[in-house]
């Protein structure tokens, strides 16, 4: 089967499409025939092994573990394993897994859910990490309420689309960060105020906010708490400043320590892929209260296309690879 594979870690450079083995299914996992493929900044950092701190955590010290690159997933079950027992051959399903930039890949049934029948294969390969992301940052280090008003920066983004929707859905007044030309996109999706970053400094202002959510950023702490009510809330989801060894976790570490002795709560984010929160999604996008945003598509043979256009900035919403 045709796949994206990389040898070293390294730029955007270092990824091939090769023939390789197809995967077989384990015991508690299903053969997908993948159909699309989500690309989100994970992607990148398994790529590049950056920070250094991933390796250590078990995704290869010199090289990538696994070197198929791609997580989100959306494509038609091939094959079930012995322990399978939510899905069948022909199910159409999305979710996450490792090495999805291939014709085959293999998931594991708990990070799967059925394909909503109102999406496309492509627009399903949009939702699961970012949604997911976005899902747990709100409800679960979050705790959003209706009512609050909600701040998040960087809402143009695959997080952001998602958690403006999300915050939307909750009840919740929302305030779209973003630089110009993004925009028009952050008001279409729902949000009740937009801010032009490139033109006004959301943390210099009146405006005090119950929750932000900061998304892939690098502003330091003492630049966004300005922004938050006496006892609002600050979560971290992602960020691509810091150092080689810890990256945007190193703001993550810094709020957990600062936390317990401060008036604000900052929270950093680890999210879990479940299929039970795949489920709550799923709902979401069926009653029409979430819809994927998607700026671009590539074929596999352009996911090294995919990803420079990506880590560039310039995508407005999710880019996804189809098959």
């Amino acid at each position: 089967m045709k796949a994206i594979v990389q040898d070293t870690y390294g730029s955007a450079d270092v990824l091939a499409l090769r023939d390789i083995d197809r995967p077989v299914a384990g015991d508690n996992e299903v053969l997908l025939a993948v159909r699309a493929a989500g690309v989100d900044p994970g992607v990148w950092h398994l790529m590049t092994g950056m920070p250094y701190l991933l390796r250590v955590l078990g995704f290869g010290l010199r090289k990538p573990k696994v070197p198929t690159r791609g997580r989100d997933v959306a494509g038609r079950v091939e094959s079930v394993g012995g322990n399978v027992t939510r899905f069948k051959p022909g199910d159409e399903v999305y979710g996450a897994c490792e090495g999805s930039f291939a014709e085959y890949a293999a998931a594991r049934e708990d990070r799967l859910a059925h394909k909503p029948a109102s999406l496309t294969f492509e627009q399903a390969a949009a939702v699961p990490i970012s949604a997911w992301t976005a899902l747990q940052a709100l409800r679960d280090a979050g705790e959003v309420k209706a009512g609050q008003h909600v701040l998040v920066v960087g809402a143009a983004g695959g997080v952001g689309t998602f958690a403006v929707q999300l915050a939307k859905a909750s009840g919740a007044e929302v305030t779209g960060v973003c630089s110009t030309t993004k925009v028009d996109l952050v008001r279409s999706i729902g949000t009740d105020h937009v801010i032009d970053y490139t033109v006004e400094d959301f943390a210099a202002g009146t405006r005090r906010y119950d929750l932000i959510l900061d998304i892939a950023g690098n502003r330091p702490l003492s630049r966004l708490r300005p922004a938050l009510t006496a006892k609002g809330t600050l979560v971290i989801v992602g960020g691509e400043a810091g150092g080689k060894w810890t990256g945007g976790i190193g703001r993550s570490l810094r709020a957990a320590l600062l936390s317990p002795f401060i008036g604000h709560r900052l929270r950093g984010l680890i999210s879990k892929e479940t299929s039970a929160d795949l489920e709550v999604l799923s709902a979401l996008i069926e009653a029409g209260e979430l819809t994927p945003v998607i700026e671009r598509s590539f074929r596999l043979g352009e996911a090294a296309k995919a990803i420079r256009h990506l880590k560039e900035g310039n995508a407005r919403g999710k880019v996804v690879i189809t098959l």
